[in-house]
Order: C-alpha cells, then sequence, then structure tokens
C-alpha cells in the first residue's frame, strides 16, 4: 500500500526556477528522474530524490499528478517537481486498442517534457518511466539509469498478451545495455534481471525507511477500543490476492485468547476479504483498518505485537521480494512472522528477528503466532534484536550511500570524479554507526522454469507493472 506522504505545504515556483538552481549548484551533474505516478505518494522515489539533492546533485522529478489544483512546476526539500496532468492516465482501462493509444499518448507527453528538461543523467523508475528517459538520453546524449522498484514485464496479465509483452521485453533488452548504472531492490532481482535482460550488473538499493528511533505507543487498542492484555498480529500493506490475507482471516479460529489480527492497507482484495471474514464470523478475531499517513506509521507499526508478511510465494516476484514493511516492522521492535520469500527469510534467519512458516494453512499459521506470543523472552530477544540490527544497518541514511556512491563514478557525466571527495564528504558513514553494514544478501537462485509471473497491474493504474509494495 502506499502510504500518502503529502507535500502540499510545498512553496510554488514557476518554470523558470529549473535553470537557476542548477546555476547556483556546485558544479555536480543536475539529475532528472522520471516516474508515471506522483511522486509526493511513493517514498521509495522521494527517498533517492532527497538523498541525491543533499548529496549536492540538483534533481528535477518528472512525474504524472492527480491533482489538478497543483501547479506545473514547484519546489520541495531541495527538489524541482515537474509535473504532468494527464487525468486519463489514471482510469481503469484494459489491454484494447484505446489503452495502446493511451501509452503512446503518455509516452510522446514525457519525452517531450524530458528532452526540455536540463539534465545531465536521466534516471528512469521502471519501465515505462524508463522509455521515456532513454529517448530523452538517447537525444540529449546523456547517461542513463534504470531504477527497477522489481523484475519487469513479467505478470500473466503481461505475458498473456504475446506481441505486446514480445515487444515491450525486447525493447528493454535493447536498451538497458546502453545504462550507465541499473538498480534494483532485491539480490534476486539483480541477478534475474541480468539474466534475462542483460546490461550491467544491478547496484542493490533496497527499499528502507529513514530512521526514526523507537516509539512507545498504544493507537492500534485504542483506535479499536481493545483491551490492553490485548495481543495484535498486524499485517500493513496492499490487499492484494498473493498477500495470504485470507489464510491469515482463516487462521484467526485458531488463535489463543484475547489475540487478534489487524489488516491495515487498502486494495483490490478488501471487499473479499470482508465477506470472507463475515462468512468466518472472525469479526472479533481480525479486525480491517484504512492506510495511515506514512508520517504517522511509526507509532501504530510500533503498537502491535508481531508484524505478518505471510505472502503466497507463488511467483517470482514475491519469490525475489525483500518488502520494505520487513524493515518498517524491525525498525518498530516488531518480532516478524514471514512465509518462505527466501530473501526474507535470510535477514530473519541472519538476525534472529522472527519465525518463519513453512506451510499456509490455517491451523499451521496459528500455531506458530500462538507459539511466538507465548514465549516473552523470544519475543523480548527478537524485539532488541530487530531495534539493534534497524540502528546499526537498516536505515535509509546508510542504505542511500549506495546510491551516492553509485553517482560518484556514474561514467560519462562531467563533474562525477572531480567531485569524488566532495561528496565522500556527504555521504560520510553515520557518526556512531556500530560496524559497517552487512555484506548483501544471497541469490536465491534462479527462477524455476524460467518463466516469471508476477507484476502487478493495480486496476485504476493501467502501465505500473510493478507490485507497489507495501
Amino acid at each position: 500500500m502506499k502510504h500518502v506522504s503529502d507535500i502540499s505545504g510545498a512553496e510554488n515556483h514557476s518554470e523558470g526556477t529549473t535553470e537557476a538552481t542548477t546555476e547556483d549548484a556546485v558544479g555536480l551533474p543536475r539529475v532528472c528522474m522520471h516516474t508515471l505516478g506522483p511522486v509526493r505518494l511513493d517514498p521509495r522515489i522521494l527517498r533517492e530524490a532527497t538523498a541525491l539533492a543533499q548529496a549536492g546533485y540538483p534533481v528535477t522529478v518528472v512525474d504524472f499528478e492527480t491533482d489538478p489544483v497543483r501547479p506545473r512546476e514547484e519546489e520541495f526539500e531541495g527538489l524541482h517537481l515537474k509535473h504532468i496532468f494527464m487525468p486519463s492516465w489514471f482510469v481503469p482501462s484494459r489491454f484494447k486498442p484505446w489503452f495502446l493509444v493511451r501509452i503512446v499518448r503518455a509516452l510522446l507527453r514525457t519525452t517531450q517534457t524530458l528532452i526540455q528538461t536540463p539534465a545531465d543523467v536521466y534516471h528512469g523508475h521502471d519501465p515505462f518511466a524508463f522509455f521515456g528517459c532513454y529517448i530523452a538520453a538517447v537525444f540529449r546524449r546523456k547517461p542513463l539509469v534504470f531504477d527497477a522498484h522489481d523484475l519487469p514485464f513479467v505478470s500473466p496479465k503481461v505475458t498473456r498478451w504475446r506481441l505486446l509483452h514480445a515487444l515491450a521485453t525486447g525493447l528493454l533488452r535493447s536498451m538497458l545495455p546502453r545504462c550507465a548504472a541499473i538498480i534494483t531492490v532485491s539480490p534476486p532481482v539483480v541477478e534475474a534481471l541480468q539474466r534475462l535482460y542483460g546490461g550491467k550488473k544491478a547496484t542493490l538499493v533496497r527499499n528502507i525507511a529513514a530512521y526514526q528511533p523507537p516509539v512507545t505507543s498504544d493507537r492500534l487498542r485504542q483506535h479499536l477500543h481493545l483491551p490492553p492484555a490485548t495481543r495484535i498480529a498486524l499485517y500493513q500493506g496492499g490487499f492484494n490476492a498473493d498477500r495470504g490475507l485470507d489464510v491469515l482471516v482463516r487462521a484467526s479460529k485458531f488463535l489463543q485468547p484475547e489475540t487478534i489480527i489487524v489488516l491495515m492497507g487498502e486494495g483490490e482484495s478488501r471487499p473479499a476479504l470482508e465477506a470472507l471474514i463475515e462468512q468466518e464470523q472472525a469479526q472479533d478475531r481480525v479486525k480491517i483498518i484504512p492506510t495511515v499517513p506514512y508520517a504517522e506509521l511509526m507509532s501504530w507499526t510500533a503498537s502491535a505485537n508481531l508484524g505478518l508478511i505471510v505472502y503466497r510465494p507463488q511467483s517470482p516476484n514475491v519469490l525475489m521480494m525483500l518488502p520494505n514493511k520487513l524493515f518498517e516492522y524491525m525498525m518498530a521492535g516488531l518480532p516478524v512472522v514471514a512465509s518462505t520469500i527466501p530473501p526474507t527469510v535470510d535477514i530473519i534467519n541472519r538476525y534472529d528477528v522472527g519465525r518463519v512458516v513453512t506451510s499456509l494453512e490455517p491451523e499451521d499459521v496459528a500455531e506458530v503466532l500462538n507459539t511466538m506470543l507465548a514465549d516473552r523472552e523470544a519475543m523480548e530477544r527478537m524485539h532488541h534484536n530487530a531495534l539493534a540490527a534497524t540502528e546499526r544497518e537498516f536505515r535509509w541514511d546508510v542504505e542511500s550511500q549506495q546510491l551516492v556512491r553509485l553517482y560518484q563514478t556514474l561514467p560519462g557525466l562531467p563533474t562525477a570524479h572531480s567531485m569524488d571527495q566532495t561528496v565522500s564528504r556527504r555521504v560520510a558513514p553515520l557518526e556512531g554507526a556500530r560496524g559497517p553494514a552487512r555484506d548483501p544478501l544471497p541469490s536465491a537462485g534462479p527462477l524455476k522454469g524460467g518463466d516469471p509471473t508476477n507484476a502487478t497491474i493495480p486496476s485504476g493504474d493501467p502501465i505500473n507493472t510493478r507490485e507497489v509494495e507495501r
């Protein structure tokens, strides 16, 4: 689920501000990022853009905006935002001729805007935003960065359209070798991208939130009017079919007394979940609450006892997933219960911050939850391990150093090497950090069958081929 981090209070500026901003910079290359959604609603892209801006790079983000009252250009926390207003882009559509017309219209609009945006490097988030950046980079003879938030073009909703799928994958396979750098979110996706599409080996930049000190909260119990002794197993994120939320509803009947499951979020599966809760007569054991503003998320999360990531590991993008909710749970000090998703399992086992469920039978899932909640000593140990790992390593000011160091060595930038010392001072290791970051996680291995099949296209977002992982 996308937690809203709105920037409506940002100061507005006219279109002429881009050049002035870049002229006032310290000489580092100008970065133009592009996404097909509102950047104000995408914490990962905002974090990346802000990290580069804080390191001294002038950053412009070209996005698609849904709010018609916003200016076409505005400034926010050192970023210059250029909005493209195309309301029809966000209307649900099927893969029919009119949908293809909308793709072409969007590509023409974005490409024109990108070419007109002065930049020394173009940075495209996900495949269709990347296509426009590719054209602009070739036209202006500038370096190109592809930022893959999951493995592209693998959803059955795309692969069933054989000609469209062949065209998209062929284009991406021909474009990636031109990239100066590729970025992605988990170790298995690093390997899969290179195996399926070629190009440089991707740099791992995990989807980790900015560090927040531990908080004490009881917001969930207060909001739901629950007794203080109630133990809460929390899922926060999108309500999608592969998230295993139906398993949690069915498992609730096997939970010990004074234990409930809270599902916090929104998504296409909500009506089905509400019907299942009623069918299972689980209204007292499963509670659904809506998405909360991202700025408030940690205080809600910290009021639970456990964090849940009980996904169905039946598709490649789920198997390769390193969900940001894992790091959010850990930052809140929650022990985590997860299904057999290799990158997630590796962190849980390596840092001793939770338990893995090997069976998604409801009774088996409930048994793991009951056993964990009954073991106070283990829960306390995992709580402290999660907080320690977050303070030391799983925090954006540490993870973002990977991104900035990548830009330091990016080939084709006029000042990348001459400014190394300046940027290095800006991204010096976190003062007081307890040791260096650990080595990247091992790959989960090759994809079974060689036919990846999951990168959801949510209804209402016709071209978003990534799973927005909350």
